[in-house]
Parts: structure tokens; C-alpha cells; sequence
């Protein structure tokens, strides 16, 4: 189990602001799972126009962050920092369901775990929460592509 800071995040990630959606990683384990979290602030572009009077995170971004927390947790399994030559693609989503909303001022928390890895799509089950309140939860798919 480690955790890692920014820093180290932009290593297996491409994504930059405002798209980085993932601030921290709490703990890891290899092969097995990831804990992370992002910081939802009240300065978040999207939250000008969602919605103005009722500051409310996207779930579309919320899904995004996990799927950014899979890949960090796939890239750094895989000891592959992020490269010009590959992506690593969200492929896929089943049984997205979201049970609260997440508000500027929120800390969510993402956490994914690894179901299974064949001929490079892999599959994982999802769930962000927010005070230990399950907000969303989803069984994801990913896999690198050349670019």
C-alpha cells in the first residue's frame, strides 16, 4: 500500500487542468485496488454553468474521475508512466447509478478495484463516496490504444 502525490499522478496520467480529476492517491495496491480523491472546489470551471444557483459536480465528471483513478491504478500495475505514443481509453460502462449529488465544497472519494484483466481491456468495479456515503457507482471498462 502507497500513496501518491500530484507529482506523481501526472506521471501515469495525460489528462491536465481542468480535466485532471484526481488530486491525491490514498493508497494502492498493485494489481488489486486504488483509494483517491478529488477536492471538488467551488473554482471548478463546469460549476458556472452546473448550475449556477445549485453548485452540483456533473456525473458525467464523476465517472471520468474513477475511470482516470483506473487508470493510474492499471498504468502504475503495469510500471507504464504515461506515454505520447498510447492512450489509455475508458471503453466502456455498466450499471452506472448515482445516489446523491456532489456539491463545491465536497471531498470524493474514488475507489476502484480491479475484477479482472484480459488481452488488455480491463474490467473494474467503481463506487465514489463522499463522507463515507456511496454517490456513485459503476463497473468500468479500459484499455491502451496506440495513438
Amino acid at each position: 500500500m502507497s500513496a501518491m502525490d500530484i507529482h506523481e499522478i501526472l506521471k501515469y496520467l495525460p489528462h491536465r487542468y481542468p480535466f485532471l480529476l484526481v488530486d491525491r492517491v490514498i493508497s494502492y495496491e498493485a494489481g488489486k485496488d486504488i483509494v483517491a480523491l478529488k477536492n471538488v472546489s467551488i473554482n471548478e470551471p463546469f460549476f458556472g454553468g452546473h448550475f449556477p444557483h445549485h453548485p452540483v459536480m456533473p456525473g458525467v465528471l464523476i465517472v471520468e474521475a474513477l475511470a482516470q483513478a483506473a487508470a493510474v491504478l492499471t498504468l502504475r500495475t503495469e510500471n507504464s508512466a504515461n506515454k505520447d505514443d498510447s492512450v489509455y481509453y475508458f471503453v466502456g460502462i455498466d450499471g452506472v447509478r448515482f445516489k446523491r449529488p456532489v456539491m463545491a465544497g465536497d471531498q470524493l472519494i474514488l475507489k476502484v478495484s480491479i475484477d479482472r484483466e484480459k488481452k488488455g481491456l480491463w474490467k473494474y468495479s467503481a463506487r465514489a463516496e463522499v463522507n463515507d456515503q456511496l454517490v456513485t457507482e459503476a463497473k468500468l471498462m479500459c484499455t491502451a490504444r496506440s495513438v
